[in-house]
């Protein structure tokens, strides 16, 4: 049996806890640094934008002059703009996963398959603006609509939604599939009944994301020619339309000090637009979670 140097244990245990101190002193002021950074950013958005939220922002189309200037075209085209979005997504993504995980078989074609579905959650989204313009604004002739920029959208979003559903479902236990077959159920059974509600935690996380990722993109939507001014609201999906980060652009870049702070007050509006968005959904993943 060898002899143990309990000197030399108690230096290597001390070293470590000195290396663990310092990582955790690291991890601290790297999570102040974003608090700081983010703080900062709210307040000066606050700040500036406060003194244009009125009901008359909400409610009066763009405008040349900034004390007139609204939100309400930009406002219900981004809501008309969540209808085509989360729909197609949430539908697509969810479904691809679930063949991937549940009915694919593990060969070489697949493992392509999914390693692309994963690069091209990192593709940049003015990439999928072009693709989105060729083949939905030109060769379907779907124009400057909410239906051609919501499949845009979609597919933008669509490899974000793919990759947390799979990680979703394959963190069920394989004891709750096993347990379903032995009760007698079928595949199709086993996923609606088993799989799915314990892995929709999992695919919400992920789809608030790309949904939060999807209402804040302004790349695909300049590249597709949506319109910044415009004095009418959408009536269907055909319509053209106008979203608020295209709003909010459009603002941010006139010389005029004052659309600067009427700027800050649509990214006060988009930023209270995401989060009730995300909290429908997270709201619905707490349900979930809690009976599952």
């Amino acid at each position: 049996m060898k002899y143990v140097d309990h000197v030399q244990v108690v230096k290597r245990m001390n070293g470590r806890l000195v290396v663990n101190k310092m990582f955790k002193i690291v991890f601290l002021l790297a999570t102040l640094f974003a608090l700081a950074a983010l703080g900062v950013l709210v307040y000066r958005m606050f700040d500036q934008g406060w003194g244009y939220l009125s009901a008359d922002f909400i409610t009066n189309f763009a405008s040349r002059f900034p004390e007139k200037a609204g939100i309400k075209a930009a406002l219900i085209g981004s809501m008309w703009l969540m209808v085509v979005v989360a729909p197609i997504s949430l539908l697509l993504g969810v479904g691809t996963a679930i063949y991937l995980e549940e009915y694919a078989k593990q060969n070489r074609l697949n493992d392509f398959i999914r390693m692309n579905i994963s690069n091209l959650a990192g593709v940049p989204s003015i990439v999928f603006g072009l693709l989105g313009l060729t083949i939905f604004v030109r060769s379907l002739a779907l124009g400057k609509s909410v239906l051609a920029a919501g499949l845009t959208m979609s597919l933008l979003i669509l490899p974000v939604i793919i990759v947390a559903a799979q990680e979703a479902i394959r963190a069920v236990p394989k004891e709750l599939r096993e347990a379903s077959y032995g009760m007698g159920a079928t595949k199709w059974q086993t996923i609606l009944k088993v799989v799915l509600p314990s892995a929709v935690p999992g695919i919400l996380t992920g789809s608030i994301l790309a949904l939060s990722r999807a209402v804040g993109e302004t790349a695909p939507l300049v590249v597709l020619g949506i319109p910044v001014i415009v004095h009418f609201l959408p009536n269907g999906i055909l319509s053209e339309f106008t979203a608020l980060p295209m709003q909010i652009f459009d603002w941010a870049k006139r010389p005029q000090e004052e659309f600067q702070y009427v700027a800050a007050a649509g990214i006060l509006v988009l930023m209270t637009f995401l989060v009730i968005l995300n909290s429908i959904a997270v709201f619905i993943r707490n349900k979930f979670q809690n009976r599952y």
